[in-house]
């Protein structure tokens, strides 16, 4: 059965779109090189050997003579930076359209509704902000009000913060729920309803990684949906479930940290995933032809954790550890799979702002099949798209 394993590097974009400065953007920005650069160096071995050295330079990753790899550089057909658009545009569907973004804060009708549907009686901020920034600013006025915590960014996002300690996170999931409703009943086009569960620790606010969910519009129709209606099986990693609203997913399990992604992929790839346990209720084995599997995996913490929060240390300790799990993939790989190593958008933590940077994207494709080359700068990321379908489709 053939295989198609891809790996979303989340915000790990290797240098400016032409367009950038439309989406506010310095030329300047390169995620990959500049994490590179504060960290004088990255240890990367397995990724080194694939060549991603080649494809630009880069500070302490080596250009290789005889890469492992097929390896280059993708270019953004979609007119955004998020992290929908970028994995949407991977699945094979383009978004011509920007999604709207909310420079000023919600409309005053927008949020008078979510508070009548919700019931929450009131919303703190309604405003652009840090998600860090602004739940230690209002924690205290969110303790005393009991309101929610409604914020957006540069990006096509409604986010609510709530201490889910003092408002239960099934309300929270069911105010994202109502939003994004909202949203797509007045055809506001916004990307993402984001969940944001935080928690006092040591006298602190912390957000909890492993409880944010995304609430996404729905793509009209990917390569997922191919894969899915053909009897295979789409299994998501991460938030990729979120991104994509469930349409062509068949396997979800959500993710608390890189470092489960990378091990979850790891057991998929061995075929040690536990299948039937994270199954979505309508999937019937049984029934299926089983065409083929897309493992589809989103590693978030180098953007939610590291590019958003500009720091560039822990982004550059984010890539080290994906890369050590990169060896032990490929060693469990059979002759009939494909792994495809790439990312969404940027996410510059070295220049001015916290939010996504308009960034094209590194590609590296491994397969024991295929002959390592340079595939130079390819025009869109639906390219990963004709990868799996190749892959997956057109073999079986």
């Amino acid at each position: 059965m053939k295989r198609a394993i891809v790996m979303v590097i989340d915000s790990m974009g290797i240098g400016a779109l032409p367009d950038c400065r439309e989406f506010n953007d310095t030329p300047e920005c390169n995620t990959l090189k500049h994490v590179c650069e504060y960290n004088n160096g990255l240890n990367v071995p397995n990724m080194e050997k694939m060549g991603l050295g080649n494809i630009q330079k880069l500070k302490g990753i080596k250009q290789v003579e005889n890469p492992t790899a097929q390896y280059g550089i993708m270019t953004e057909k979609s007119k955004g930076k998020d992290t929908t658009t970028g994995h949407w545009e991977m699945a094979g569907l383009i978004s011509p359209k920007p999604f709207s973004t909310f420079p000023e804060g919600f409309p005053k009708d927008l949020i008078e509704k979510f508070i009548t549907k919700t019931g929450c009686k009131g919303v703190l901020a309604n405003r652009p902000a840090s998600g860090t920034a602004i739940i230690s600013e209002l924690n205290e006025e969110h303790h005393k009000t009991k309101f929610p915590i409604i914020y957006t960014s540069a990006d096509s996002v409604f986010q609510i913060a709530v201490d889910t300690d003092l408002i239960p996170l099934e309300t929270l999931y069911k105010w994202c729920e109502i939003a994004r409703n909202i949203l797509d009943d007045d055809d506001w086009n916004v990307s993402r309803v984001i969940a944001r569960p935080y928690k006092i620790i040591d006298g602190k606010p912390t957000r909890i990684s492993k409880d944010r969910r995304d609430f996404s519009m729905v793509p009209s129709h990917t390569i997922l949906d191919d894969i899915k209606n053909s009897g295979g099986r789409v299994i998501g990693i991460g938030k990729i479930e979120d991104i994509f609203s469930k349409s062509g997913i068949t396997h979800a399990v959500h993710t608390g940290s890189n470092k489960e992604g990378l091990e979850l992929t790891l057991k998929a790839v061995k075929n040690e995933l536990n299948l039937p346990e994270i199954a979505y209720p309508e999937y019937n084995e049984h029934n299926n032809a089983k065409t083929g599997d897309l493992i589809f995996t989103n590693l978030v913490d180098t953007d939610m954790l590291f590019g958003h929060r500009n720091d560039a240390k822990g982004y550059g300790k984010a890539i080290e550890e994906i890369d050590t799990f990169i060896d032990k993939i490929i060693d469990n790989m059979t002759e009939d799979d494909i792994l495809i190593i790439t990312a969404d958008h940027g996410c510059d933590p070295t220049v001015e702002g916290t939010d996504h940077t308009r960034e094209q994207v590194p590609l590296l494709v491994y397969s024991k099949n295929i002959s390592p080359k340079n595939l130079g700068i390819i025009n869109g990321f639906d390219y990963v798209a004709k990868i799996i379908g190749q892959q997956i489709l057109m073999h079986n």
